[in-house]
């Protein structure tokens, strides 16, 4: 319990700075903006490439864990498609409702859970799991989305550039292919990359504090928490019951867990923004799962 505590306590405090520091205009909106950009393509995919290349894909490499995550991830997608068809969900918002309660904040969150809870060894285990996560939640992203979506469609070809254009999903790739090949880091490069990723979670973290807003919770209350239950609680409890029965050992499932438990991902706003979705709803679904989470991987990971 006690490594539980020490690991979330820290991690939410940093976000909830990030609040404050833009209700106080330390961080202001013009600010956010290249800020995510410098985490997102430079200092994250920094992080997940060193931590992939300096390790072992013959030891932290588990194909039962990955098949179980993504699963876990479909069947998700599909109860909350049926769920919000039952429900007679507006056609405008039903994608981004779907989205919310599958696409996790993997790189920002997840990331961080994992490397401060289990150490490198955990990140470098959960950022190989997070790179096949992270094309799968695109791909059903943007299908839902382009599915439900009133405007333009987008050409198979450019989805599909889209998603292998995802810079966390480039250097997972590339750090799976450098630590294949056994070859050692050239020491002046490893030095560039480790003061690089030093910046990537708590930036991450305070960036999400800052993107916080709370003002369109209360027009869709219900809504929101279902998405939210569905994210926090249903999803790693279907990945947890798969990982009991295929994968019993807990230091080998984890990692898979904590990305399952991730809050709804920022980038959902951005989709639903260029794709004709709600982008309201995915700003408030974002803001209450996130500070949920703090409860649920406190939970989980128990």
């Amino acid at each position: 319990m006690t490594n539980v505590i020490t690991t979330i306590i820290p991690i939410f405090t940093i976000v909830v700075l990030g609040w404050f520091a833009r209700s106080k205009g330390f961080m202001p909106s013009e600010f956010l903006g290249p800020a995510n950009r410098l985490v997102y393509y430079l200092a994250i995919p920094a992080m997940v490439f060193r931590s992939i290349s300096k390790g072992s894909l013959t030891i932290q490499f588990n194909f039962e864990v990955i098949a179980i995550t993504l699963s876990a991830v479909m069947i998700i997608f599909a109860t909350a498609w049926g769920a919000g068809l039952i429900a007679r969900v507006e056609r405008r918002r039903l994608a981004t409702f779907v989205q919310s309660s599958f696409h996790g904040n993997l790189g920002y969150i997840g990331l961080a859970v994992a490397y401060y809870y289990l150490g490198n060894e955990g990140l470098v285990r959960a950022s190989i799991i997070a790179g096949f996560v992270m094309i799968l939640q695109n791909l059903l992203a943007v299908f839902v989305l382009q599915l439900y979506a009133d405007g333009p469609r987008v050409s198979r070809h450019r989805l599909f550039l889209k998603i292998l254009g995802n810079p966390v999903i480039i250097s997972a790739i590339a750090g799976i292919l450098f630590s294949l090949t056994e070859a050692k880091t050239p020491l002046v490069i490893g030095r560039s990359l480790d003061i690089l990723s030093s910046l990537a979670l708590p930036m991450a973290l305070l960036i999400i504090g800052a993107s916080l807003s709370f003002e369109l919770v209360r027009l869709r209350m219900c809504s929101i928490l279902f998405v939210s239950l569905l994210k926090l609680m249903i999803l790693p409890g279907v990945g947890f019951a798969l990982y009991q029965l295929f994968v019993p050992a807990p230091q080998d499932y984890l990692p898979g867990l904590i990305l399952l438990t991730s809050p709804t991902a920022t980038i959902t706003f951005v989709m639903a923004k260029e794709m004709d979705g709600d982008a309201d709803f995915a700003v408030a679904a974002i803001s209450v799962s996130t500070i949920l989470s703090a409860l649920t991987f406190s939970l989980w990971l128990q």
